[in-house]
């Protein structure tokens, strides 16, 4: 039997990340990947997002934000991980 993991990855991606649609498209990425958790843009022109889910799906959308959207160029990505908390759904926090 195949152990899944879950995890949970506090991430801020820097650069230009915001009015590049790095927050919808995150929307998009995190239901494609079943992960749970939010997005949000931060007072310092960071993305700031929160991701819970299996092990590998959490990374996928890490491996995402190192690049994001077409228009967005991300300068760096700091990721703290800690464990699950329920997280439920994915959406955006204002």
């Amino acid at each position: 039997m195949v152990e899944h993991k879950h995890v949970r990855a506090h991430v801020v991606i820097s650069g230009r990340v915001q009015g590049v649609c790095f927050r919808a498209c995150t929307v998009d990425e995190a239901a494609a990947a079943g992960v749970a958790g939010w997005v949000r843009n931060t007072s310092d022109g960071c993305v700031e997002a929160l991701f819970e889910g299996e092990k590998s799906a959490v990374e996928t959308m890490i491996a995402w934000c190192r690049k994001g959207p077409p228009a967005a160029r991300v300068n760096g990505v700091e990721v703290i991980w800690g464990e699950p908390q329920g997280e439920a759904g994915f959406g955006v926090r204002y």
